[in-house]
């Protein structure tokens, strides 16, 4: 048995809103993705703006608090680190530090490394901090920042070595075997840096042995903060330590009896 067949007309509009459900499907998916991409460029943008101004606000106040520290060498000859990283937190707000994007704000800044050369008269300025990466699927990732400059420490006014009628004028000591022609010889000059008692077991000296309790001036567990020298083993509780003094005499070389030259700086004198 035939079924008689129906005729389906489709009038214009029909035939329009037809054609264009194809294309406005595509339309929407295009934006959902889209919008996305859009928003993550712009953070990533912001992100790195961010980055960028902390790392000139750190680099601007490690400079100040190096330049007080340039001041205060005249007084005492050591870089405390502990007023060092006061003045940089000083320069760059606590609230910003907080709030930002360094790992563990104010104490994630380290300024351990950063030693003042008085042989030299040179502060080298070490400061290290981690920055926060702001993805949710990279939580614990953090990229260290580092930042060293050299600055010179404002020593006064020094007086050019002088001689006599009786001869040159040389430098000893009440201990010392030789004589020097220069004041400021390695020899004769500390370096002298103040840090926490909590970091001397990651410190070494120049002869990479560990620091231990000075007889004279540590009694009992140290201090906060200790005293150490690049070239020494002790670490000292009082910058007024008769074990970080030199007692240097200058005299005539004529007067001076049983000492050889210095092999660092009595040598190239007598050359």
């Amino acid at each position: 048995m035939a079924y008689p067949q129906k005729k389906i007309h489709m009038t214009h509009s029909d035939q329009e809103q037809a054609s264009m459900s194809g294309p406005k499907g595509s339309m929407t998916v295009e934006a959902s993705l889209t919008i996305p991409i859009f928003l993550f460029a712009v953070l990533c943008l912001i992100y790195l703006l961010e980055v960028q101004a902390i790392r000139i606000s750190v680099h601007s106040a490690a400079q100040g608090a190096a330049k007080n520290a340039a001041e205060d060498i005249v007084t005492i000859p050591v870089l405390n680190l502990f007023k060092f990283k006061s003045d940089m937190v000083r320069l760059i707000g606590a609230d910003r530090l907080e709030g930002g994007i360094i790992e563990g704000g104010r104490s994630g800044i380290s300024c351990l490394g950063s030693i003042y050369y008085p042989s030299t008269g040179e502060i080298h300025v070490r400061v290290s901090y981690k920055i926060r990466l702001p993805f949710p699927g990279f939580m614990h990732l953090r990229v260290r920042q580092k930042d060293t400059f050299i600055v010179k420490a404002w020593t006064g006014y020094k007086k050019p070595d002088i001689e006599d009628e009786d001869g040159q004028i040389v430098y000893i000591t009440d201990t010392g075997t030789v004589y020097h022609t220069n004041y400021q010889c390695s020899y004769l000059q500390l370096s002298i840096r103040f840090l926490p008692s909590s970091g001397l077991s990651g410190i070494r000296n120049l002869g990479g042995g560990r620091y231990r309790s000075c007889e004279k001036c540590v009694h009992g567990s140290a201090m906060a903060g200790v005293y150490v020298t690049d070239s020494g083993n002790r670490y000292h509780n009082s910058l007024n330590c008769s074990g970080l003094k030199r007692s240097i005499r200058a005299v005539k070389k004529s007067k001076v009896y049983g000492k050889g030259p210095c092999s660092r700086c009595g040598t190239v004198m007598e050359e």
